[in-house]
């Protein structure tokens, strides 16, 4: 499951020793290391406060639930969350979500570390829904190490009262909310994504759901990721 990139541990200002290089990335996995959903959210609450409007706010996998907590925190025009990670309240657990998750959660100690994934790893998590090809090109294009805590935190997030993976669902200034869900992913499947979407329904605001028919996790990087852009641009348009 893609994690959030790395901030700093006060949440509010970029980690600016990250790598900018896939390469360099997987030489320094201890760069990403230990990042929260809070902080990275406290990091993108504090990038959003210097704007002279609220902006339009997409993301993909823990960047789709790091997009619906911006939402609940009125920070977004109109928000897009792209195969969400689940948040507190979201209860279906697919044992492909189950499989994707395990070479992290597989071990405690991962939660302090970043953690890379096998090509085997990202072929069934991220690249199910493309050929063998085009599998190990994403892999060697896009995987790097990515930190443990987040994963963690949404699996534990039903347990924990005090867990940072939740998201005020009912906040009025939320704003429209799309949510977008691959027909094909193992690691946000349908029955997640809709369980969110049913969680989101409670707020008075616009809240739709759509299916991409035939794609994986890796939907927003793989061959066909415009149609997963024009499928947020015309959302988003239609209200900013």
């Amino acid at each position: 499951m893609r994690r959030p990139a790395a901030a700093d541990r006060s949440g509010t200002s970029p980690n600016t020793s990250a790598d900018p290089t896939v390469a360099e990335a997987n030489s320094h996995p201890e760069v990403f290391a230990g990042q929260t959903v809070g902080q990275v959210a406290g990091h993108l609450a504090a990038l959003i406060g210097r704007l002279d409007r609220k902006p339009a706010v997409v993301g993909h996998s823990f960047g789709g639930l790091l997009t619906q907590i911006l939402a609940g925190r009125g920070l977004s025009a109109v928000s897009v969350a792209v195969d969400p990670a689940p948040f507190r309240g979201v209860l279906p657990l697919p044992v492909s979500s189950l499989r994707s998750s395990a070479p992290v959660l597989g071990n405690p100690a991962n939660r302090h570390r970043a953690v890379p994934l096998t090509y085997e790893q990202f072929r069934y998590a991220f690249a199910n829904a493309v050929g063998e090809e085009e599998a190990k090109e994403l892999y060697e294009t896009f995987a790097v190490p990515a930190p443990g805590a987040p994963l963690f935190q949404a699996a534990t997030a039903n347990l924990n009262p005090w867990t940072e993976a939740k998201v005020d669902t009912g906040n009025p200034d939320r704003g429209p909310l799309l949510i977008i869900s691959g027909e094909k992913d193992h690691t946000v499947p349908w029955a997640i994504a809709n369980a969110s979407y049913k969680h989101q329904l409670h707020n008075p605001g616009v809240t739709e759901i759509t299916e991409i028919p035939g794609r994986g996790h890796a939907l927003t990087i793989d061959h066909g990721w415009q149609e997963v852009a024009e499928t947020a641009l015309t959302f988003i348009r239609r209200f900013a």
